[in-house]
């Protein structure tokens, strides 16, 4: 297991791959920086930052593109390249070749986002919106909730779009379907599906750990245990049909 993900790092981890990560991530960091100095002294409010710069944008955008561009190249260079036969050959279970192939794109993603997510709330917290966002002894806690619903959202979404890669001859098409047409368009207009949205799961989590500083998403999110168990359902359901579509493809 060690060795496939290991190879599998290495293969995710190319020179233009973690470019595009990294310019991704550092999108809402530079884009709260540069509001951040164009305010000044004056603040702005707190809604703005949290429904445009975190929700809009970080999580409902940067966060599963980041996630579709690494978890969907996880199986799919090896279909494309018709060198996944080389793994399902091996005498192993197939759970171990999935499980490795799963972690590798969230090794990636999921400290990207989580340190993306962070910055933007301490540099939003002492910058565009000083002690309107974030008081100044809740700062520690809003980094923390940022980073876990970050953490918890690239969990899932690598779950789905692993999957994806390997049961979906277009994957990052269906991902990027899946992100605006269902996270973006669906689950926002027709309440009772977010309990279906990763979306939602996350929003959730950020609320539930600091619903002071994020109390402008108290309207519109589930309650934080059904969140909690989404993540888990989503990434233990998905994992299990990678597992079986290893076992039920024929593999050229």
């Amino acid at each position: 297991m060690t060795t496939v993900l290991r190879l599998s790092l290495r293969q995710l981890g190319s020179r233009w791959r973690l470019l595009l990560v990294v310019a991704l991530a550092a999108l809402p960091v530079g884009l709260t920086a540069l509001l951040s100095a164009s305010q000044g002294d004056d603040s702005v409010d707190s809604a703005f930052f949290t429904n445009v710069l975190l929700d809009g944008l970080l999580m409902a955008v940067i966060l599963p593109i980041v996630t579709i561009v690494l978890a969907t190249a996880s199986f799919g260079n090896e279909v494309e390249d018709r060198t996944l036969s080389y793994l399902t050959l091996r005498p192993v279970s197939r759970w171990l070749i999935a499980l490795p192939k799963a972690l590798a794109p969230f090794i990636i993603a999921g400290p990207v986002m989580a340190v993306s997510c962070a910055a933007v709330v301490l540099i939003g917290g002492g910058g565009i919106l000083g002690s309107e966002l974030v008081a100044s002894d809740n700062v520690g806690l809003a980094i923390l909730a940022a980073g876990v619903s970050a953490l918890t959202a690239a969990a899932a979404y690598t779950a789905i779009f692993t999957w994806a890669g390997l049961a979906v001859s277009r994957a990052l098409a269906f991902g990027l379907l899946y992100v605006f047409v269902w996270e973006g368009v669906v689950t926002t207009f027709l309440g009772g599906v977010r309990y279906f949205s990763v979306r939602a799961y996350s929003l959730a989590i950020l609320n539930g750990i600091d619903g002071s500083t994020f109390e402008s998403l108290e309207g519109r999110v589930i309650e934080l245990p059904a969140a909690v168990v989404g993540v888990v359902v989503v990434v233990a359901a998905f994992f299990l049909l990678t597992v079986r579509q290893l076992r039920r493809m024929d593999v050229p």
